[in-house]
């Protein structure tokens, strides 16, 4: 294999092989172990518009226009590539985790160009990006000017590649100024039938955690299915929002010891959210791919220690989700909403080395933001190793590591220079929140070393290792270290004993004319391995209160964590993975929008439930009784069920589902309940064939014994469109007031809010056939009867229809 150095950014690794031949480095080791014939491109005759590709924008001069085309080599299209900016502008598809070190591949595919003024031969490369600057030629093809060429050959990924990232894209050769002749080196050209055959990577290690990791009873930490850390607390329209650094994306628990290896930071590039009414009950809302090549700001790596903010801008109120990208700088995405969708406002790092006075700041990370009451907003990061300059008893106690920036109107913006805050002891996790007029910053302290000037001793009453501090001023720019207040958290390791220790990050809300204090410790990391931890951290919560002159009591760490706010409210469509207590399973995203938060909301499912595994709901209200609950399901092995229990997981069964349902497919199922009445803990505990997956879960929806309902007229039918299929369903509002309706069939779901009384809601689901068989519809009404939600369910059926007669 040879390799060339450019004189631009990117590095190439020449590897490319003739058609039939192997790699020459190939030949000269022992044969390469050959992969099984498995097509890892998604869309690779562009039978499903561009799905799965996109412009190589691997550096930030590449630039194309992808578009379809129906002249293609076969089938209806192909995607024809114009507008080129650079050599490598050409169509990409992301690889990241199919592709393997080691493995031997096979690529094939068609390409053509026909520009007057191009030459008459010109030379094409299949390229592998493997990230930063690390590009590989794998396949080239010369193509004759008007002629379909093929691309075919083989390649073989060195043993030694990193694959974390791997993005294979279609380019000519490159060359420096290709503007200076673009027939030459940036013709237009055609792509079609591309293929990479070759075996996926083996499935990962299963991350479902199948130790009870939150005992019922307790309330920390807040799952026990998977991980987070550095969560900060956000409210909005009676719900607590917590953002959490994803530490589950590296967990690799091995099979048979159940021990991962150690978190790897570098990996992380999601930002976990969950949300409750109650502080009890958390819906898992899954992750935001903010960072990486997918991210919604790929021009970032990581996103580490979220910040939340929401103002209204332009006279529309959006969401701002800071991050850390690292440790080098920080960085904010958009959401229309705290549950997204998320957009990048930015092309660029919002903090970084160019940030005014943040220049000397070692680890310019931990943004977190606040929207003061007279709409004036400021962000808050910074940390790390304290500057030499300073002498060692100053970078001990006083190391100035923190900032303090004004936000821009826009809050993708800062405005003057950043200010020090001179925090004592300080290392990281500033936030601040504001009370009574008053402004409290807290932090988290360091644990001394030579970053710090060597062996010191601390000041009197400054904080020890990894302690919370804190600091109250009357203005949210000036904190000198006169405004030191003491220790609000001790480490978390005095509280949760051996292998809890460590950093901490926090943050401090406000929830129905209460403050708490959010904190991570790995509890359940602990739980599942013991005293010998690997890093991986759990959110936990604390009521946090004050003394008479407004400085603050200090929070002792506790696995009962705080009380349920309200009691759960069952009657209404609410997603299965809400969870009090679990045990066993996971969540995943799925298609669609979520029936309880909206169709822009991401919806999730619980998957992985064998038998023995169960879910729980704390503190749930049945008022006068229930009579029914309905689980939307989807089978995947006979003989499975849902069992109802009360305050137990061992206590007797009270309702049972028999998860009956065609194998594969979505479908509500019901049980009568008999009238549970008050207020309970309800545990749903999964049976079945050992040793399989069961069903998958979406929803829960508990009816009243009484019967109530909410009036609607439902109808469906078919409708032949250009000669397809169409299934329309329709729901009038009889109701007095407003409701939310869910409109659903085998094609599609739709979820409408706010119907009005007399409104109709309506959905036309396309097919995509020229025929339909006999079906139904379904269609879910929720509206409030008498003070409370209530849920209909109606169904319609519709003839079987064929558009091509």
């Amino acid at each position: 294999m040879t390799q060339r150095l450019r004189r631009s950014a990117r590095r190439r690794v020449v590897a490319f092989a003739t058609v039939g031949t192997m790699l020459a480095a190939a030949l000269a080791t022992a044969a390469p172990v050959q992969a099984a014939d498995t097509n890892l491109v998604v869309n690779g005759g562009f039978e499903e518009n561009l799905t799965g590709w996109f412009v190589n924008n691997g550096n930030a001069t590449d630039r194309a226009t992808l578009t379809l085309t129906p002249d293609a080599y076969s089938g209806s299209g192909a995607v024809r590539v114009t507008d080129r900016a650079t050599t490598g502008s050409g169509p990409m598809q992301d690889l990241s985790g199919k592709v393997q070190a080691g493995q031997t591949y096979s690529l094939n595919a068609r390409i053509r160009y026909d520009n007057a003024a191009g030459p008459a031969t010109k030379q094409f490369f299949a390229t592998m990006h493997y990230g930063a600057s690390t590009y590989t030629n794998l396949v080239s093809v010369t193509a004759t000017k008007g002629q379909w060429a093929q691309f075919a050959g083989q390649f073989t990924i060195p043993a030694g590649q990193n694959v974390s990232t791997a993005r294979l894209f279609f380019e000519t050769p490159w060359t420096s100024t290709p503007s200076a002749d673009p027939a030459l080196h940036l013709m237009d050209f055609s792509l079609d039938d591309v293929s990479l055959t070759g075996a996926a990577p083996p499935p990962p290690p299963s991350k479902t955690i199948e130790v009870v990791g939150k005992l019922p009873g307790e309330h920390n930490p807040l799952i026990g299915h998977k991980f987070g850390a550095d969560g900060f607390g956000f409210v909005h329209d009676g719900r607590v929002y917590l953002y959490l650094t994803n530490d589950t994306q590296g967990y690799a628990p091995d099979p048979v010891t159940g021990i991962s290896p150690g978190i790897n930071y570098g990996q992380i590039n999601q930002i976990t959210v969950l949300s409750s009414q109650d502080l009890v009950n958390w819906t898992d809302h899954g992750e935001i791919q903010v960072a990486g090549p997918n991210g919604v700001a790929p021009f970032t790596n990581n996103s580490w220690a979220p910040g939340m903010a929401k103002k209204t801008v332009n006279g529309q109120e959006k969401f701002f989700l800071y991050y850390a990208n690292g440790g080098g700088s920080s960085n904010v995405i958009t959401g229309a909403s705290p549950l997204g969708p998320w957009t990048s406002e930015r092309t660029s790092t919002l903090i970084d080395g160019r940030t005014p006075g943040a220049e000397d700041v070692a680890w310019k990370f931990d943004p977190a933001p606040l929207v003061d009451s007279d709409g004036e907003a400021y962000l808050y990061f910074g940390g790390g190793p304290a500057a030499t300059s300073m002498p060692p008893a100053e970078r001990f106690n006083n190391p100035k590591n923190i900032r303090a920036i004004r936000l821009g109107d826009d809050m993708v913006s800062t405005e003057g220079t950043s200010a020090v805050v001179d925090a004592p002891v300080a290392f990281e996790a500033a936030q601040v929140f504001k009370r009574d007029g008053r402004y409290y910053l807290s932090y988290s302290s360091h644990f001394g070393g030579n970053d710090f000037g060597g062996p010191q001793t601390p000041l009197p009453g400054y904080p020890g290792g990894g302690q919370i501090g804190y600091m109250i001023s009357d203005d949210p720019m000036s904190w000198p270290k006169e405004t030191y207040a003491g220790v609000l958290f001790p480490n978390q390791s005095q509280f949760f004993g051996a292998g809890t220790g460590g950093n901490n990050h926090q943050s401090v809300f406000e929830f129905e004319g209460k403050h708490y204090f959010t904190y991570h410790a790995p509890t359940l990391n602990k739980r599942i391995n013991g005293n010998t931890t690997q890093g991986y951290r759990s959110p936990h919560i604390q009521e946090l209160t004050f003394n008479p002159d407004g400085t603050i009591q200090q929070v002792v760490g506790t696995y009962a964590g705080v009380q349920q706010v309200r009691d759960f409210d069952p009657y209404r469509v609410f997603e299965a993975e809400t969870f009090g207590w679990s045990k066993g399973v996971a969540t995943a995203k799925t298609d669609g929008g979520s029936a309880q938060f909206g169709t822009a909301a991401p919806n999730l499912v619980v998957r992985d439930v064998d038998a023995g595994d169960w879910t729980a709901l704390s503190s749930v209200d049945f008022g006068a009784g229930a009579g029914s609950v309905t689980a939307k399901v989807r089978p995947l092995a006979a003989g499975g069920q849902i069992q109802v229990r009360l305050d137990q997981a061992t206590a007797p069964v009270v309702a049972t589902i028999p998860v009956d349902g065609p194998l594969g497919q979505w479908t509500e199922l019901t049980a009568q309940l008999g009238g549970v009445t008050g207020t309970h803990d309800v545990y749903f505990t999964y049976t079945g064939p050992a040793n399989t997956d069961l069903f998958e879960l979406d929803t829960w929806t508990f009816a009243s014994a009484t019967d109530v309902e909410v009036p609607v007229t439902v109808g469906a039918q078919v409708r032949c469109v250009a000669g397809k299929a169409y299934v329309a369903v329709q729901a009038r509002n009889d109701h007095d007031g407003p409701v939310d309706v869910m409109l659903g069939s085998a094609y599609g779901e739709r979820s409408v809010s706010g119907v009005a009384p007399g409104a109709n809601a309506y959905q036309q689901f396309a097919s995509r056939s020229v025929a339909v068989p006999a079906g139904s519809a379904t269609v879910r009404v929720t509206g409030s009867v008498d003070g409370r939600a209530v849920t209909t369910v109606r169904e319609s059926t519709y003839p079987a229809t064929n558009c091509g007669t």
